[in-house]
Parts: structure tokens; C-alpha cells; sequence
């Protein structure tokens, strides 16, 4: 209880994921470009596509924070949960970055903040377990996000409950969600999430268990979890076998990296 208290007490340092942890993003596909013999015209070249500078956008339509936010395939970007001083919450909103606008989406079915989101093959996003600010008490429940229609709706509860995990994409379309804490402890356990079935099962538990750490997929297909509360350790998760090895430990302890 006291970890979760920091936890949700650590609002300055905690944004939102996108994972990895927990959010996943889609790569746009590049077009192959003819071969000509025509020399090309001479042109003045472009100015460069990134000054290292920050302007301001359009503000949200509602203040939050321990939110997600999404990539989706349209180039949008969805925002959803976190909460305020008092209260979790269950509405989301739609960045445009044409416009530079928000506007309203469909509400999650379970106000929820410290949850991650993953964008899945089919375009739907997963939003999985967090918890209501207000009781303190971890969440399973599980919900799917579609952006053709702007709606939620329940799927599979994960098979334990928890908050400040990570949610990670795999190759083979399933979702590994990792760690994380219930009211009383650190989770060492871990699940897999089955699109097919909108079904939850166990799969090889942590060497170590850790609260606020990454995940990270790598190019074998391997994910890589990282640090996290009172841990400098690192170790791999391997999907041919649903089992976790330890690999080299962070010269420095990490926490909300």
C-alpha cells in the first residue's frame, strides 16, 4: 500500500507511456522510388525537417496526468485515462496533428490511470489494468479501443490485477504484459494477451520483481525489461520458450525512465 501511495504520488515524474511500454507505433512503409536515367532538375534543397525547437499546440480538452497516449494508424494520436487531484478518468481524446486540435472520443467503460496502451495489428488499442485514483485498488479489467467507430469495449480481465506495468507488442501479434504492483507488493508475474480469443494467460514470471521499469522489444524478437523501483537489473524475455533470463545490470538505478 505505501509503494502504491508513492506511486500515485509521483505525478511529476510519471507521464504517460508509450511502451513499450508501454504505447506501440506503427512505421510508415516506404515506397521504392524508379530508377531514371534523366538527370534530375536542380532544386533548392528543402530546409531541414527538424530545428531542435518547441512550439506550442492546441491544449488538451481535459487536464490529466499518469495518462496514455497512442499513435494510431491514421497518423492521430489517442490520449486516454489518467486522473486529477480528486478523481481517475475514463474520458479520451483525438490529438490531429494537421490541425493541431483535440476533440473528444469515446469514453473507457473503467475510469483508470497508470495503465498502458498498445496499438494492435488489427488498429485497435488495449488499455489494461491501472487503477482508480481514488480507492487505490489495483484494476484487472481490460478494455479495446476502435478507432473506426471511436468506441470501447470490455475484453478478457488480465489474470492479475496491477498498475505501473509494461505492455509490450510481440511479433506474433500477442500482448506481454510484465510486472507491475498490486495494493500489497511488487509483481514478479507475467501474461499474455490473445487478440484471437480476447483471452489472458500466465506465461513465465520475472527473475526480479519491479514496478515502474521498461520493456522494450528487440529486433530477435526478445523483450528487454529494465530497472524499475529499487532495482538496477536487467533481463530478457524470450517468446519461443515464455521464459526470462538475466542480462547485463543499468550502471545506474532507474526509476520512471
Amino acid at each position: 500500500m505505501r509503494r502504491l501511495s508513492v506511486v500515485l504520488g509521483a505525478t511529476a515524474i510519471l507521464l504517460a507511456a508509450c511502451g513499450a511500454q508501454g504505447t506501440d507505433t506503427v512505421s510508415p512503409t516506404a515506397t521504392p522510388v524508379a530508377a531514371t536515367a534523366t538527370p534530375a532538375p536542380t532544386e533548392t534543397p528543402s530546409p531541414a525537417p527538424s530545428s531542435g525547437t518547441w512550439s506550442a499546440t492546441g491544449s488538451l480538452t481535459t487536464a490529466r496526468v499518469v495518462h496514455t497516449a497512442t499513435l494510431l494508424a491514421d497518423g492521430k494520436v489517442l490520449v486516454a485515462g489518467g486522473f486529477q487531484p480528486d478523481t481517475a478518468l475514463a474520458s479520451a481524446e483525438l490529438y490531429d496533428p494537421s490541425s493541431g486540435t483535440w476533440s473528444a472520443t469515446g469514453s473507457m467503460t473503467t475510469a483508470r490511470s497508470g495503465h498502458p496502451a498498445t496499438l494492435l495489428a488489427d488498429d485497435k488499442v488495449l488499455v489494461a489494468g491501472g487503477v482508480r485514483s481514488g480507492s487505490r485498488e489495483a484494476l484487472d479489467s481490460a478494455e479495446l479501443y476502435d478507432p473506426s467507430s471511436g468506441t470501447w469495449s470490455v475484453t478478457g480481465s488480465l489474470t492479475t490485477a496491477r498498475v505501473v506495468h509494461t505492455a509490450t507488442l510481440l511479433a506474433d501479434g500477442t500482448v506481454l504484459m510484465a510486472g507491475g504492483e498490486d495494493p500489497l507488493e511488487a509483481l514478479a508475474s507475467a501474461e499474455l494477451y490473445d487478440p484471437s480469443g480476447g483471452t489472458w494467460s500466465a506465461t513465465g514470471s520475472l527473475t526480479t520483481a519491479r514496478v515502474a521499469h521498461t520493456a522494450t522489444l528487440l529486433a530477435d524478437g526478445k523483450v528487454l525489461v529494465a530497472a524499475g523501483i529499487a532495482a538496477v537489473s536487467a533481463e530478457l524475455y524470450d517468446p519461443s520458450s515464455g521464459t526470462w533470463s538475466v542480462t547485463g545490470s543499468l550502471t545506474t538505478v532507474r526509476v520512471y525512465h
